[in-house]
């Protein structure tokens, strides 16, 4: 064996058998756990498999079905994603009127509804009314339900071990999206149209993607099907109590009304915290993370765009970013967490935050930098055994891009788990909920922005010719990071900036709850 078989028989062993470690060490912790919970999951990590797929050719298909150019299917991403996060603010209370299994199979329906029409249109104004609506119906819908399921199916201790379970399960989701992604892309070609065996229908290359996605939405609505009704894990076992609906008419009705009510309760809520200066102080604090946390967006809707065009066709992107990024994550959260336990999550997210606004600036550093790792046995490992890049498409500029993205999931993986418990911990007292509902908003009001310029960035440095097809080179592609880094690095900046309002406003939650124990 050479150098890389040893590497990789070696790393692979013990990345398996930590891997095993992790699922086993929360798994038992929730023994005694209901079989609804390990639905929930199950649903989940094929759910993730689906969307991290599609999400990925979501600005490609727009472009190459739905013939928009980069600033329209940029700007109609940013649209969509905006409609996402405000379903999911109105919707979030539809689970306590028609319980978890019926908010579950709802929310399915329309992701499977979505799911039909997708691969089937391509002109942008159907796909749009019977494709994008409906899945932002679903995505919003499900979302929610998942922190309630957890809540219902754990005990108070286990509840931990279900969330982190979870997260572990959902990097695992999104690693599998992100090989369906690359696997289509190679094995059909980046724009070819396939014709489907016995029937008369022609599909993308990006539209498979999305049949896939239709696939993967089927065995969710059977795993669903075997779920109990108001299933509950007390402390000392386990209570089946089904849940009626709220009023009369069924589903529909109390969903409508329940809906209705949470946009009236959104309002009242504003209402009366617009008032608070410390909501503002929490607003403030969230609107200077959104610039790190945009470098996701960009991740899942720049960079397919940017990663084919320079890197070439065919080309395993979705494996730089959509593999490599969660199965670090998987590692590394619970290693990081057990490790900064003690550390308070103002400090970790300055750290977290200036290591990865501070990595997206090695993918600005010129290629020829990392040409000395050319016919390394790196080379070889990251050409030859993970990403199959033919020998006319080698370029050290993988090797910036790798780096960068490997650095930021460390960034991530210090700050990220910690956001939430901070919103959580600055919040007043006795108005987490209602915090935590409207800390949506900076990221809301942050994609009218981000979609946009997800489009202008690819048009202006890494644009394709007339016929669709990319130029021969972009010396300037760089550019397109020096734009993220630059609003990526705010963040950390602003967290540093600002240091004395943010430990002012721990010191006093702190205080505050100390003072309630008492």
């Amino acid at each position: 064996m050479n150098t890389v078989d040893v590497i990789l028989y070696i790393g692979g062993v013990g990345l398996v058998c930590a891997f095993v470690y992790i699922i086993w060490s929360y798994a038992k912790g929730l023994k005694g756990s209901p079989r609804e919970l390990y639905i929930l999951f199950f649903t989940k990590v094929v759910e993730y498999s689906a969307y991290g797929g599609m999400n990925m050719a979501f600005v490609l298909y727009l472009s190459a079905d739905g013939g928009l150019g980069d600033i329209a299917a940029g700007s109609y991403i940013g649209a969509w994603s905006m409609i996402v996060t405000l379903v999911t603010i109105l919707v979030g209370a539809v689970v306590d009127a028609i319980g978890i299994k019926r908010t579950l199979l709802l929310g399915t329906a329309f992701l499977l509804f979505a799911r039909f029409f997708m691969p089937l249109l391509s002109d942008v104004y159907f796909v749009t009314l019977l494709g994008f609506i409906p899945l932002a119906f679903g995505i919003a819908i499900m979302g929610p339900v998942l922190s309630v399921g957890i809540k219902h199916f754990t005990t108070r201790e286990g509840a931990a071990l279900g969330f982190g379970l979870f997260y572990t399960l959902m990097n695992v989701g999104w690693a599998i999206g992100g090989l369906i992604f690359d696997g289509v892309r190679r094995a059909f070609g980046e724009h070819q149209i396939v014709s489907v065996p016995g029937l008369p229908l022609s599909l993308s290359t990006y539209q498979i993607i999305f049949a896939i996605g239709l696939g993967l939405t089927l065995p969710q609505i059977v795993a669903l099907l075997l779920m109990r009704d108001g299933v509950r894990r007390t402390e000392t076992g386990i209570v089946v109590n089904p849940q009626k609906l709220m009023g009369e008419g069924g589903i529909v009705k109390a969903s409508l009304n329940v809906v209705a009510k949470a946009g009236r309760d959104t309002v009242k809520i504003f209402r009366s915290v617009i008032i608070e200066k410390e909501f503002w102080y929490f607003l403030f604090m969230l609107a200077i993370l959104i610039f790190v946390r945009l470098t996701f967006y960009h991740f899942h809707y720049t960079f397919p765009k940017y990663g084919i065009r320079l890197l070439g066709e065919g080309v395993k992107i979705g494996n730089i970013y959509g593999v490599l990024n969660p199965i670090m994550i998987v590692f590394l959260v619970p290693l990081i967490a057990s490790l900064t336990k003690k550390a308070s999550s103002y400090r970790m997210m300055v750290v977290g935050t200036f290591i990865s606004a501070f990595s997206v600036f090695i993918a600005t550093i010129p290629a020829e930098f990392f040409a000395p790792l050319m016919d390394t046995w790196f080379s070889e490992l990251i050409f030859d055994r993970w990403l199959d890049v033919p020998v006319s498409q080698r370029d050290p500029v993988f090797f910036a891009l790798i780096f960068f993205i490997a650095c930021f999931t460390v960034g991530e993986a210090i700050w990220s788990p910690r956001l939430m418990q901070f919103t959580a911990e600055i919040a007043p007292e006795g108005k987490e909920g209602s915090y935590i509902s409207l800390s949506y908003l900076p990221f809301f009001a942050a994609k009218l922005v981000a979609g946009p310029l997800s489009g202008w960035l690819v048009a202006t440095y890494t644009p394709v010719d007339e016929a669709g097809k990319a130029m021969a080179s972009y010396p300037h592609h760089y550019m397109v990071w020096v734009w993220i880094g630059g609003m990526a690095i705010l963040s950390p900046l602003g967290l540093v900036l600002f240091r004395n309002l943010f430990r002012a406003a721990e010191r006093k939650r702190k205080a505050e709850r100390e003072e309630a124990r008492a």
